[in-house]
């Protein structure tokens, strides 16, 4: 039988007042290091100063995080502005990078409202550039992560389609988008281009 499949039961003892382990019985040198050290990292924790002796939690939102990807999404949009649409594209993919990239104890709200943002802004970007499949899928990766309240973005896909020559597609589409954003006008005009065209398809 191997050293490492054999269990050997140590004679430990946890002083009552100090809580700190000791052995009873013959120790070697390893476990000796080996509590000393344990019983350091102890002493150390009841040193810092919260309650309880544990370390603190991670700020539940790093502001500093925030403000890189707000800052990102504001060059990518001056960009934009400017027609810099290649430009426009690589900032909003690293900002879109970032806010992923956010640890899982921050709120998932937080990260789905920035992605789901930057992905509209890229899909612009890309309509800019009349690169409409691209533009398609990044808009309908926003409306996925946010439908409600996300007009931009279902109009948006609905316009790359209709570029595309996907007619019957985009009117689906875009009569689901009226099913969330019933109200918004440039939604209701597309509905009623892309209706025109497939009559005169007909």
């Amino acid at each position: 039988m191997a050293a490492e499949d054999t269990f050997t039961l140590l004679p430990l003892h946890l002083d009552p007042a100090s809580k700190a382990i000791t052995s009873t019985g013959p120790t070697d040198n390893e476990l000796q290091a080996e509590l000393t050290q344990l019983n350091q990292l102890h002493r150390a924790l009841l040193t810092l100063d919260n309650p309880g002796g544990v370390p603190p939690p991670p700020l539940p939102v790093n502001p500093k995080r925030g403000a890189q990807v707000a800052k990102l999404r504001d060059t990518g949009n001056t960009a934009f502005r400017k027609a810099q649409y290649a430009d426009a594209i690589r900032i909003y993919s690293l900002a879109i990078d970032m806010a992923l990239g956010r640890p899982g104890w921050e709120p998932a709200g937080l990260v789905r409202d920035e992605v789901s943002g930057l992905y509209a802004n890229r899909a612009q970007a890309y309509m800019g550039m009349q690169a409409w499949a691209e533009g398609a899928v990044d808009a309908e990766c926003s409306v996925e992560i946010r439908k409600v309240g996300n007009a931009k973005a279902w109009w948006r896909r609905g316009r790359c389609l209709v570029e595309m020559g996907r007619l019957d597609e985009a009117k689906g589409w875009v009569d689901r988008a009226l099913e969330f954003d019933g109200g918004e006008q440039d939604l209701v005009a597309l509905r009623k281009e892309i209706q025109a065209a497939l009559e005169r398809k007909k």
